[in-house]
């Protein structure tokens, strides 16, 4: 198994390339929203990611289910698909979309939290968490990744790269018991 420094390494200039193609055309947002499909289509389907991954499954059935799913997307991007396919780096497609799309956070002036709840947040609460992050960070805009941990038991953990808020119940139940045996 490759290390994800490894990982992030190769998939690094790919991205780079991928958002000076984006940039060149003015279609930076288009291509993050095919790359945000496409991760989610990724994520979804373990047999998509293992039929891409495969090394013994030929260039051309790749190319081919490729152009299946991709249907009606931008045809550079399609372009790039195909020459991961031809350069062997197919496998590494999530790392660049992933590098991709913090690139675009980046030229966007966007800050990523991820958020942990133990039930799926409301509007209202999102808008919430979406008004402290910017407040927080002086961001000119916040995109929430929302995740699902029932051991949180109650309120919210955000993160927004190294910081970490802790507003859950487990995490004041953490620290209420390190205060007791420290005292």
């Amino acid at each position: 198994m490759k290390s994800n420094i490894a990982t992030d390494e190769i998939a690094q200039p790919y991205a780079q390339a991928l958002m000076s193609v984006a940039q060149s055309k003015n279609q930076t947002e288009q291509f993050g929203e095919d790359v945000r499909s496409l991760l989610s289509l990724l994520s979804e389907s373990e047999q998509l990611q293992n039929f891409l991954g495969n090394p013994f499954v030929q260039p051309e059935n790749k190319k081919a289910v490729i152009n299946q799913i991709l249907g009606d997307a931008n045809t550079y991007f399609r372009n790039f698909l195909m020459l991961l396919v031809d350069r062997r780096r197919i496998s590494l497609l999530e790392p660049i979309c992933r590098q991709y799309l913090a690139l675009l956070r980046q030229l966007n002036q966007t800050v990523l939290a991820e958020v942990t709840s133990a039930v799926p947040l409301s509007e209202e609460q999102k808008q919430a968490v979406i008004q402290k992050v910017t407040a927080m960070t002086n961001a000119r805009s916040v995109e929430l990744d929302s995740k699902i941990d029932r051991e949180v038991i109650g309120g919210v953990i955000i993160k927004v790269g190294s910081q970490v808020i802790d507003a859950s119940i487990r995490g004041q139940l953490r620290r209420l018991s390190l205060r007791l045996t420290s005292a």
